[in-house]
């Protein structure tokens, strides 16, 4: 394993009675990046994170976080790691400082006060220290889960859907955060099904009911999979979207307001297609570079063709890294 990973780990594979959950699954996650842990829900993200941070025992595979045996050191990854859960999980009826002062003393930590009031004036909650966490707004307390994980200084952060119910700009200021603790050297592994979160991080895994699909630098995803795309607009554009999706050589047809993503594996019977559109001379077609956004809307659509089937391939062959 190598020293640049925060987390390296091969042939996870975690059962839950006769149901495989997580099905020989290889990661490794470069220190100090942003790593998207993308997939729809039920597809055993979860379970994964919890498997590489210690807090489950894999059925099969090995692997290290920050160095440590995911198998045999759980104890010391769980000490220098931050792990966000998709629910709240903090009490309701303690104060904000109250429970910033509870996990300060559940790490035992020394200089505890000063570790709390710094934490309050990190993220901007020393002016609400005394309210009631049971009466903050979704964001406010997704804001005061992060300075609990981050509380001890963790070299990793683990993220699980953390923006679930949260309004968009509270998202928004959420992700300023994280970029910021990334830019001072925190690794950070977030699991999520938000597109335009997909597209703040560095790398991205893509798992489907347990198994990966792709992985890799997150500006070369669409490329792994060979996917390209013609912007299309024009007028009636809700009845040219019906036909195309009933077209040979259009893998899928995503729509952007007015305006339509008509991508596809086969180049040439894709740019026929296009052809045959410009020739029709009714709405006008444009070549782009496909984007993260349609390659994860792609992956959508594979993932959920493939749930009832395990012998079908999600992705073109070679894709998966």
């Amino acid at each position: 394993m190598s020293d640049d990973f925060a987390i390296s780990v091969r042939g996870i594979t975690k059962r839950f009675g006769a149901r495989t959950v997580v099905d020989n699954f290889d990661m490794d996650v470069p220190r100090g990046s942003i790593y998207g842990f993308l997939g729809p829900n039920g597809s055993g993200k979860t379970t994964t994170i919890r498997i590489m941070c210690g807090l489950l025992t894999a059925d099969g595979g090995d692997g290290t976080c920050l160095g440590y045996d995911i198998r045999t050191q759980s104890g010391q990854i769980k000490e220098n790691v931050g792990y966000m859960t998709q629910r709240f999980s903090l009490y309701e009826d303690l104060t904000i400082r109250e429970n910033l002062d509870f996990v300060a003393r559940m790490y035992r930590m020394k200089g505890r006060r000063a570790a709390v009031n710094h934490a309050l004036d990190d993220l901007g909650l020393a002016d609400r220290a005394g309210q009631l966490a049971g009466t903050l707004s979704g964001g406010w307390k997704q804001r005061l889960a992060l300075a609990a994980c981050m509380l001890h200084k963790p070299a990793l952060l683990l993220l699980d859907e953390p923006t679930a119910g949260v309004d968009p700009k509270a998202r928004r200021d959420f992700w300023d955060e994280i970029r910021r603790l990334s830019a001072a050297g925190v690794t950070v592994l977030v699991s999520t099904h938000y597109m335009d979160e997909a597209v703040q991080c560095d790398y991205i895994a893509y798992i489907a009911y347990g198994k990966k699909l792709i992985a890799g630098p997150s500006h070369e995803i669409p490329a792994m999979i060979g996917l390209h795309t013609w912007r299309v607009q024009g007028p009636d554009i809700s009845a040219l979207e019906t036909e195309l999706r009933a077209t040979p050589g259009v893998g899928q047809v995503a729509r952007f307001g007015a305006v339509l993503h008509v991508s596809g594996t086969d180049t040439a019977a894709l740019d026929a297609v296009a052809k045959a559109g410009m020739a029709r001379g009714l709405h006008r077609w444009q070549k782009k570079d496909a984007e993260l956004e349609e390659a994860f809307i792609y992956l959508m659509a594979s993932a959920s063709d493939n749930f009832s089937r395990d012998d079908a391939p999600a992705v073109k062959a070679g894709a998966a890294a």
